[in-house]
């Protein structure tokens, strides 16, 4: 069973995601967490053609990031010059020390395609994996956009009647010539569209997918939801009544009990994040057997913890040694299965020669413990504290 727990009695509101009463993703909708996906007018500060990238004005404390050159072979932009106004969204919010991360190739996200009004390239999801599907879908996504726009069609659009594509489609193009038309006189550095809030980016990513039930305290909430999906309205306190309080702050460790006596063993670093797998308890048939159980599980709640914490970057998860090819391919082939659920673009790619199996994690928004935990006030977070002499 799936479902979607939200509480508003707190100072932030909080979203949750459940499988089977297991946490899978613990949200905090706050003005931090807001910025992701928002548009903003910019002021070009500096543009550094060694980093080919610019720093760019958009109003918070720390200068964005924008890179010379987007991804898209389509995109269409003026070179960047000193001065220059220019409309920005943020695929990544300021963290720690570095401003947000920025892009001119605006993505508006529906729960069928992504429009990208500042390209025309045509894709389909990879999530999508049936060639005839793909097919079908490009030709839609081209006869919808006819060269005015680009789109991504979302796993959901396979599933969808043609109509309400193209209709989505033509919402968020008029939503965009919105936008552009309030950009001439708008006011630098400034927001100029707001994100999606959280909870309409869960609902569009995983109503398609199928959810129970939305569990609440607002009342107001349920009534407007009611025709999507099945709402219960509780009174307050729904996080802790229902244990996400206790595993939000389980999340929050280092070490992560598996079901059959081994653990994990989490630590993010500055540049990525290494996951240890230990047998500890765990005893099979054989010494084969033991450890082929134990990387299964492993590697099925390891794409767990990266959703509910939120990792991103590059992660390197550290298997139990395996001599047998057959066993090394079911325990890749279980880690694609288990990621396949994951919001967040994750790609696996495979093996390196040191054995370890390397990952990486689209960062999006901050992570669990940047929202729910902070470093220790006399450690500083190192966890080390220098001996008296």
């Amino acid at each position: 069973m799936t479902r979607i727990l939200y509480a508003t009695g707190g100072p932030a509101r909080e979203i949750a995601l459940t499988e089977d009463g297991a946490l899978i993703e613990y949200l905090r909708e706050d003005a931090s967490a807001a910025s992701t996906e928002a548009i903003y007018l910019g002021i070009v500060r500096r543009v550094m053609p060694g980093m080919s990238a610019a720093f760019v004005d958009i109003g918070e404390e720390k200068m964005g990031f924008l890179p010379l050159n987007e991804n898209s072979a389509t995109f269409a932009g003026q070179p960047l010059r000193t001065g220059m106004r220019v409309a920005v969204q943020v695929r990544r919010a300021a963290q720690g020390t570095k401003g947000a991360f920025l892009t001119r190739d605006i993505t508006l996200c529906g729960e069928t395609v992504l429009l990208m009004p500042m390209n025309r390239h045509i894709g389909v999801s990879a999530r999508v994996t049936d060639a005839e599907d793909i097919a079908a879908l490009k030709t839609l996504g081209a006869e919808i956009a006819g060269e005015r726009f680009g789109l991504v069609m979302r796993r959901a659009a396979a599933e969808a009647d043609p109509q309400a594509v193209r209709g989505e489609a033509d919402s968020l193009l008029a939503h965009w010539e919105a936008v552009a038309k309030a950009l001439p006189t708008a006011h630098a550095p400034s927001m100029v569209d707001r994100p999606r809030t959280l909870l309409d980016a869960l609902l569009e990513d995983e109503l398609p997918r199928g959810i129970d039930a939305l569990v609440t305290e607002d009342a107001a909430l349920a009534e407007s939801l009611a025709g999507r999906l099945p709402c219960r309205v509780e009174e307050a306190g729904v996080m802790e009544r229902h244990g996400l309080i206790r595993q939000r702050n389980e999340a929050l460790q280092r070490r992560v009990q598996l079901p059959g006596g081994g653990n994990l063993v989490i630590d993010p670093c500055e540049a990525l994040t290494v996951i240890d797998v230990n047998t500890a308890r765990h005893s099979g048939e054989s010494l084969r057997r033991t450890v082929l159980e134990t990387n299964l599980e492993a590697v099925r709640e390891a794409a767990r913890q990266m959703r509910l914490r939120n990792l991103g970057g590059i992660v390197l998860m550290d298997l139990i040694d395996m001599a047998e090819e057959d066993d090394r391919a079911a325990v890749l082939d279980a880690l694609r299965e288990a990621l396949a659920r994951d919001r967040v673009k994750t790609v696996v790619h495979g093996y390196t020669s040191l054995g370890l199996v390397e990952m990486t994690r689209k960062r999006v928004r901050r992570t669990l413990a940047q929202d729910w935990a902070e470093p220790c006030p006399r450690c500083g977070g190192s966890g080390i504290i220098p001996r008296q002499a």
